[in-house]
């Protein structure tokens, strides 16, 4: 059991790592970042070039802790992360799913931000 789980986290970093090779954030059009637990999801916002995180959202967050980490909570988390982009002015972003497959919980996440009005 132990092995297999070994085995899925290389493999979820090797697609990580050939996806960031193509694509990196900037002031302009920076970085959506997804990371995924079993009890936790997390969004960041970053701008590569500088270093910096922009923006975040989190299931830890005090008035967040109520969002489950499933579909239905990630899409509430991406439209909160819609929201807090839309008021620092950003609303185009590149999308980086962080070598997890686009498919249940991090689709949901990626459609409740474009429902909050960010493309990518």
């Amino acid at each position: 059991m132990l092995r297999k789980m070994l085995d899925k986290d290389r493999k979820r970093f090797k697609r990580k790592v050939h996806i960031r090779k193509k694509i990196a954030g900037t002031a302009e059009k920076p970085r959506m970042t997804v990371t995924r637990s079993n009890k936790s999801l997390y969004i960041q916002v970053i701008d590569d070039a500088r270093g910096h995180t922009l923006a975040s959202a989190s299931t830890l967050e005090k008035e967040l802790r109520t969002i489950k980490a499933n579909t239905e909570g990630a899409g509430q988390l991406g439209e909160i992360m819609g929201k807090r982009l839309l008021e620092k002015n950003i609303k185009t972003v590149v999308f980086d799913r962080n070598g997890y497959l686009y498919h249940g919980i991090v689709k949901a996440l990626a459609d409740g931000a474009r429902k909050a009005g960010i493309q990518f």
